[in-house]
C-alpha cells in the first residue's frame, strides 16, 4: 500500500507517532519517560516497531560503557560529556534517547540542544554509528500512560503527516525503517524520529592490540584475522568504530573498510574471514549456506566431554542466555557439534587468568581442565558454550553459562530441558524463569574458546590461529 491519504489513515490507525506536531507537544513527548531514555536499572525498555518491520528499538541492561566525564552534572541528571575518546576501561549504565525533531536543521545541532550535549561528543556519536533516524517512529509500548498516548495521537494526526512530501508514496514499513546518521551536517526535517545511543558499548581492547600481528593472510578478495577476545568482529548496533573490521583495515592501510562475512562471540578468539569487496562477501555467505566452510574450535572446559557428536535443540529466541534441550522440541533449532579430542590439561594459574581477564564463576574443582577439539556442524549463536554447559562441562571463564551448570550440579532437575523435566505444563513457565535466573552475565573479555581453524572449498583455503591463551603456561 502506498502512502497517499489512505496510507496516512493507516499510519494513524496503527498508532504511529506524528512527525510534525507543534513544538510544545514534541518537547513534552521527548521529555517523557516513554520516549526520553531507558533507566539503567530496567531489564528492558522497548519501543516496538510494527510487526512488518521485524525490528524493535530497545535498550537492555547489558554493560555499556560510560564515556569520560567531568565531575559536574548537567540539568538532566547525567554527567557532562566531552569526547568518546580516550576510551574508558569500564562499561557503565545504558542510556538511549528517543526524540522527535520539532524544527528542521542539521542533526548535530538538534541533538546538542535537545539532550544538552556538547557538539564534539555528538559528532563522536555519529562517527561511532550511534545515531539513527526514521521518517515515522514506532508506536508506544503497552506501558504508555494515557497522557503519553494522547500526545502520541496528537503528533500522528493524518492532517500533519499529509503535509510531509518525504512520506508520500511510501509504505508504512518503508517510512518507519531506521537508518544510521552518517554526517554531522545531515539535515533532518521536522517530525523525523531520532534514536540516540548516548552510551555506546565500548571495546577498550581495540586500543591495546597489535593488529598487524593478528593478520593471518591477505589476498585480493579477503583477509583472515586471528581475532582477539574482548572485541567485536563487525561492531555493534551503537558502535561500528571499535571493531575488528575497522582496526584491521587501518592496520593494513586499506582505504575501503573490510566487511564482515561471519561472526564469533566477542569473548571468543580465533580465525575470522573479512571480505575486501561486497562481491566476495556475498560469495563467502553462499559458501556458508552451502556448508562449504569448515570451522574447528578448541574449548577449555571445566570437566571432560565424551568423544562423538553431541546434539541439542536451541530455543528460537534471539536473546542470551541461549537455552538448549536434549530432546526434540518443535520449532527449536538443531545444534550439533563433534568432539574430536578431549585431553586433560592444567587449570590456568592465577597469573594467566589475570592477564587474560578470566572470570572465576565458582567452579569447585580446579586441579585440571580439559582441552577439546570441536568440529562445529551447525553454527548457532553461543552454540558451543550452551551445549558444553548443558553437558556439565562449561567453558572456563564463561561467566554466563558456568553458573547455570553449577546450579544444575547442586540441584539436579533444575534445568527444565535436561534429564529431569517439569512435571506439568502449568509448571513450565515458572521452571523456565527459575532456570534462566541461574545464568550469569556475559564475560567481559576472554573465555576458554578459540576458533582454531577455518577452511573452505575442500581445504583449498586453509588457515590456523596462533596457540590459544591457556597454552602459554602448559610447557
Amino acid at each position: 500500500m502506498k502512502m497517499g491519504s489512505a496510507g496516512l489513515a493507516s499510519i494513524f490507525s496503527n498508532g504511529y507517532r506524528s512527525l510534525s506536531a507543534p513544538a510544545p507537544s514534541l518537547r513534552t513527548l521527548a521529555s517523557s519517560s516513554l520516549f526520553k531514555h531507558c533507566k539503567s536499572n530496567s531489564k528492558s525498555a522497548i519501543l516496538p516497531c510494527s510487526s512488518s518491520s521485524k525490528r524493535v528499538l530497545s535498550c537492555f541492561s547489558s554493560r555499556v560503557d560510560v564515556v569520560q566525564t567531568a565531575t559536574t552534572s548537567s540539568v538532566n541528571g547525567y554527567p557532562k560529556y566531552d569526547r568518546l575518546l580516550p576510551c574508558p576501561s569500564d562499561n557503565g549504565p545504558p542510556r538511549v534517547e528517543h526524540l522527535v525533531v520539532s524544527e528542521g536543521g542539521p542533526v548535530l545541532e538538534y541533538i546538542c540542544k535537545a539532550l544538552d550535549l556538547p557538539p564534539l561528543f555528538v559528532a563522536d556519536l555519529i562517527h561511532f554509528g550511534a545515531v539513527y533516524y526514521a521518517l515515522v517512529c514506532p508506536q508506544p509500548p503497552p506501558t504508555a500512560t494515557p497522557e503519553q498516548i494522547r500526545i502520541f495521537k496528537e503528533v500522528t494526526a493524518p492532517s500533519v503527516l499529509c503535509k510531509r512530501a518525504s512520506i508520500k508514496g511510501k509504505t508504512v514499513r518503508e517510512a518507519q525503517k531506521t537508518f544510521r546518521i552518517t554526517h554531522v551536517e545531515q539535515f533532518v526535517e521536522a517530525g523525523t524520529y531520532l534514536r540516540v545511543h548516548v552510551h555506546p558499548k565500548r571495546f577498550p581492547r581495540c586500543y591495546e592490540i597489535d593488529w598487524k600481528s593478528r593478520i593471518i593472510a591477505v589476498t585480493d578478495s579477503y583477509v583472515v584475522l586471528d581475532k582477539p577476545a574482548g572485541t567485536s568482529v563487525g561492531g555493534t548496533t551503537d558502535n561500528i568504530e571499535e571493531s575488528c573490521a575497522t582496526f584491521a583495515s587501518r592496520a593494513l592501510g586499506f582505504s575501503t573498510p573490510l566487511k564482515t562475512t561471519h561472526q564469533i562471540d566477542n569473548c571468543t578468539e580465533g580465525c575470522v574471514v573479512l571480505a575486501r569487496t561486497k562481491e566476495y562477501c556475498s560469495i563467502f555467505h553462499g559458501k556458508i549456506r552451502e556448508k562449504k566452510v569448515k570451522k574447528l574450535y578448541l574449548a577449555l572446559t571445566a570437566a571432560p566431554v565424551p568423544i562423538g557428536i553431541i546434539t541439542h535443540y536451541m530455543r528460537p529466541i534471539n536473546m542470551a542466555p541461549r537455552l538448549v534441550s536434549e530432546d526434540f522440541i518443535k520449532g527449536w533449532y538443531l545444534c550439533q557439534l563433534e568432539v574430536m579430542e578431549c585431553k586433560e590439561v592444567p587449570w590456568p594459574d592465577s597469573v594467566i587468568q589475570e592477564n587474560y581477564c578470566i572470570e572465576d564463576s565458582g567452579w569447585p574443582l580446579k586441579d585440571h581442565a580439559y582441552e577439546c577439539k570441536i568440529n562445529l556442524l551447525t553454527g548457532r549463536t553461543h552454540q558451543v558454550r550452551a551445549q558444553l554447559a548443558a553437558c556439565g562441562a562449561p567453558i572456563v571463564g564463561d561467566s554466563m553459562y558456568m553458573p547455570a551448570a553449577i546450579a544444575e550440579m547442586a540441584n539436579p532437575g533444575l534445568n527444565p530441558f535436561g534429564k529431569y523435566k517439569y512435571t506439568s505444563e502449568g509448571d513450565k513457565e515458572m521452571a523456565i524463569t527459575e532456570w534462566i535466573a541461574q545464568y550469569g552475565k556475559e564475560p567481559s573479555v576472554s573465555i576458554g574458546l578459540q576458533a582454531c581453524q577455518i577452511s573452505w572449498d575442500d581445504g583449498e583455503h586453509f588457515y590456523e590461529a596462533r596457540s590459544p591463551w591457556w597454552r602459554s603456561r602448559m610447557a
